[in-house]
């Protein structure tokens, strides 16, 4: 993206342990407060650049967000929690702001998303634990590894495991990577495959970083 990478976004050696993490945020971790704001749609812009932390079996694996979307809770035709849904799968979305929220789609990939209305995670730029991540995703180009839903939760190693885990606590956590993006850095666009939502498909709630060549798509 040709922008410097602050030190807790920088590349570590693949077996970095990680370290306990208490509820403090004094080590970069984005604080609850980042995600309980009532407007989805500026958190799912805001997590832009942050990096998206996984512990896999001690080690960290991680990758700065690129691309995300926006759902807006019981109103949003789109969203799982539409007119008030709740089942098994969609309970995790009624959390306190800030937990994991992981499904399984087409019964083939494990999608990753933020509770605070909920937002989508995308796309990733892989920053450390790339040899794992290789390892899960063989046979694909690096800019290949993380630039889908499905894919970088297949290359972190994300599944329903994770979901409602507090990302403040030691499994899966944001960081402040980058930092916030500047307007002049995002584009914006239609969800993806939401076709059925009638006008609430049209919404430009898709968000990505306009030089990344790690989002999953450019235009619908």
């Amino acid at each position: 993206m040709g922008r410097n990478v602050p030190p807790s976004a920088r590349r570590a050696p693949e077996g970095k342990t990680v370290p306990a993490r208490p509820m403090s945020v004094s080590d970069g971790t984005l604080p609850r407060e980042f995600y309980t704001r009532a407007n989805v749609v500026t958190v799912a812009r805001q997590l832009l650049g942050r990096l998206l932390v996984v512990s896999s079996r001690g080690a960290r694996m991680s990758g700065i967000i690129v691309e995300t979307e926006a759902y807006r809770g019981p109103q949003d035709r789109a969203s799982h929690a539409y007119g008030g849904r709740r089942t098994n799968r969609t309970e995790t979305m009624y959390r306190l702001g800030g937990t994991a929220y992981v499904y399984f789609v087409y019964g083939m990939y494990h999608q990753f998303n933020v509770v605070t209305n909920v937002d989508d995670v995308r796309a990733l730029e892989p920053v450390e634990g790339l040899s794992r991540m290789r390892r899960r995703r063989p046979g694909t180009t690096d800019h290949d590894l993380t630039n889908g839903p499905g894919k970088l939760c297949v290359a972190l190693g994300i599944s329903r495991k994770l979901d409602g885990a507090d990302l403040l606590g030691k499994r899966v956590w944001l960081e402040e990577g980058r930092g916030r993006i500047r307007p002049s850095e995002i584009a914006t666009g239609p969800r993806i495959g939401i076709e059925y939502a009638g006008e609430w498909a049209d919404r430009s709630w898709r968000f990505w970083i306009k030089d990344s060549p790690f989002v999953s798509r450019r235009a619908r």
